[in-house]
Order: structure tokens, then C-alpha cells, then sequence
């Protein structure tokens, strides 16, 4: 699937691992080069160990287009990632199978229970989320686009949920999005 999706972006996958301590890690690094040379020999393909990943993902987040790893790592790279955005109230998520299938869309966080109830979760990653399932399950990218054109807008112009500093509600940060509409 990190393939597939690869092929409709920048063509890049970097897969990480830790095959330095772990014997799982080399086995998942031999599995994907082997993937990748039998079937998608079109994608770049590049490795990095999982903690050297975390390091790169501070410093330079854009040198990554796809990123491929096992769960655990998935786990603690994805958190990394969000506080690049200043929140994980900002990141989409998607768990995407077989081709045909329809994936699980939810933002990164889960559901937040601590905040559950008091109107001050930011919403931008459950409509960032709707975005990537329009892409990448629903088959129509133009809607995906307008929807994160509108979170885009509604940021540009200073909307933010306590998470970013600022005092919207939720309620009122889904209104400046759907404004963006």
C-alpha cells in the first residue's frame, strides 16, 4: 500500500526499522527491498533505523514523502510528527488495506477521552481525515483538495482550538472551516 500510494505522490518510500539490534528489522528491511524490486521497481526506495527517522523528522520533515514502518514505530513517529504541527489535533490518519476495500480514518490522536464533553478539541484532523478518505478510498481528490483548502483558510486566517493557542470551541473551528467552503 506505501507503494501504491508512492505512485500517486512524489514516487518515494523510505522504510524504517531497526535491523541494527533487532532481527525483526532486517527481516522487514530484506522484505521490503524485495517487494519493491519485484513489483515496483518505479519507486524509490530508501531505508533509515526508526530512532535516525525521529532525528530526521525534526530537522527536516520535508525530505519525506511516504514513510513505511511496523506499528510500534508508526506509533512514536506519528506522535514526533504531530507536534511538528504544533498539535496532534492537527494530523489526519489512515489505516488503508487491500485495493477495493474502504479504509479506517480517524485523526491520530483517537477519540481524546480527557477532553470528551468540554468543546475543546480541534476538529482539523477528524475533516483532515474525511479529506484523505475522499483521496484515497472515495476515488474524488478535487473534494479532498477543497476540504483542506477550507482547514488551510480557516488557519490562515488565526482560527485555533486551545491546542494551538487559541480559544476557539469546537464548534466554533468547524464553523471557520466550512466558511472555507
Amino acid at each position: 500500500i506505501a507503494f501504491e500510494l508512492a505512485r500517486a505522490r512524489k514516487g518515494e518510500v523510505c522504510s524504517a526499522e531497526k535491523g541494527n539490534v533487532m532481527e525483526a528489522g532486517l527481516m522487514w528491511r530484506e522484505d521490503v527491498q524485495a517487494l519493491r524490486d519485484a513489483e515496483y521497481p518505479d519507486i524509490k526506495l530508501s531505508h533509515m533505523l526508526a530512532d535516525n527517522m525521529a532525528m530526521q523528522l525534526v530537522k527536516n520533515p520535508r525530505q519525506f514523502d511516504v514513510i513505511l514502518t511496523d506499528n510500534l514505530f508508526g506509533d512514536i513517529l506519528s506522535d514526533e510528527a504531530a507536534m511538528l504541527t504544533g498539535s496532534l489535533g492537527m494530523l489526519p490518519s489512515a489505516a488503508i488495506g487491500d485495493a477495493g476495500m474502504p479504509g479506517l480514518y480517524e485523526p491520530i490522536h483517537g477519540s481524546a477521552p480527557d477532553i470528551a464533553g468540554r468543546g475543546v478539541a480541534n476538529p482539523c484532523a477528524a475533516v483532515l481525515s474525511l479529506a484523505m478518505a475522499l483521496r484515497y478510498s472515495l476515488g474524488v481528490p478535487e473534494l479532498a483538495d477543497k476540504v483542506e483548502a477550507a482547514v488551510e483558510a480557516a488557519l490562515d486566517k488565526g482560527a485555533r482550538t486551545p491546542d494551538l493557542g487559541g480559544t476557539m470551541t469546537t464548534t466554533a473551528m468547524g464553523d471557520a472551516i466550512l466558511a472555507g467552503l
